[in-house]
């Protein structure tokens, strides 16, 4: 038998496979493909104060070996979170855990203590770092002072877990990640996207309404696999990796590179049960490599 269980700190999961927040959707939308229990936990999709309607149409572009998305955050806003979506979820046993956003500091406040009052969410993922808003998001975690002061004001208000959400669109992602350890963050997760572009030559124009959007997928790897490394060795919080995971084979360069924990992503839409073969294959790669403990192989690299 192999230990897959993990701990971010104070935050225990039966095995380090996550999924990443806007491509899994509340967990239930892939209750018919993947067993939700077997998961170490799943992070629903961004969650803001007041609802969004996203980006205009196009908001969605394939590029060799990933995607590129301007989806901007869309959702029902977390009080219809509250209402509607947590009495369905709360009931599977893996961690769920709420990735929270926001137009400015108080924003992200006001969501996390409207969400400390569920019982079951154990753990949020604090995005800084998405860069397909205007406001909030890839503004606060592109330098280390706006990083350090949305992590303060969260843990103010949030007692449980906090993850912060990292974006690889800076000059040194090691220093952000030093900053909001200090500031009091549980632990980091990157890589968010990195900052794309494509054109469609034919109509002249780019091909995601906002032009530029977040890339994602298998091209993105080898990027977030070093940032993984550097920042592992630059903190002592836990450090969950994801960018481009696609099989346990990319989810072992993560672990061994310095991660605690995975997030998959884009791999959810090419193959809705890919996380279930994650843990399987990783899994398998331990049985065969006479590992009897997944942490044995943290930070190896």
């Amino acid at each position: 038998m192999v230990n897959l269980s993990v701990e971010l700190g104070d935050l225990k999961l039966k095995n380090p496979v996550l999924t990443a927040s806007g491509t899994f959707g509340y967990g239930e939308e892939y209750a018919d493909f993947v067993d939700l229990n077997r998961l170490g936990g799943f992070i629903v999709k961004g969650t803001t104060l007041e609802p969004r309607e996203g980006n205009d149409y196009p908001r969605m572009a394939e590029t060799p070996s990933g995607m590129l998305n301007a989806v901007g955050l869309q959702n029902k806003g977390v009080d219809y979170f509250i209402e509607h979506i947590y009495p369905r979820i709360r009931r599977y046993d893996s961690e769920i855990i709420v990735n929270v956003s926001g137009k400015c500091i108080k924003d992200y406040v006001a969501v996390c203590e409207k969400l400390s009052e569920l019982d079951k969410i154990n753990a949020v993922e604090i995005n800084i770092s998405c860069p397909n808003v205007k406001q909030g998001g890839m503004a606060y975690g592109t330098t280390c002072d706006g990083a350090a002061e949305v992590t303060s004001a969260v843990r103010k208000a949030w007692a449980r877990h906090m993850i912060v959400k990292l974006s690889p669109n800076v000059t040194s992602i090691a220093d952000i990640a030093r900053a909001v350890e200090d500031a009091g963050a549980d632990s980091v997760s990157l890589i968010n996207t990195l900052l794309g572009m494509a054109v469609d030559v034919e109509r002249r124009r780019p091909y995601l309404s906002t032009v530029t959007g977040g890339l994602s997928g298998a091209a993105v790897r080898p990027i977030a696999v070093r940032m993984v490394w550097q920042v592992a060795k630059a903190v002592s919080i836990p450090v969950i990796g994801l960018g481009g995971i696609m099989n346990g084979r990319d989810a072992l360069e993560f672990i061994m590179a310095g991660a605690r924990a995975i997030e998959v992503g884009t791999a959810n839409f090419i193959d809705p049960s890919v996380t279930m073969k994650i843990i399987d294959e990783i899994t398998e790669y331990c049985e065969r490599q006479g590992v009897k403990d997944i942490n044995e192989l943290t930070g190896i690299i």
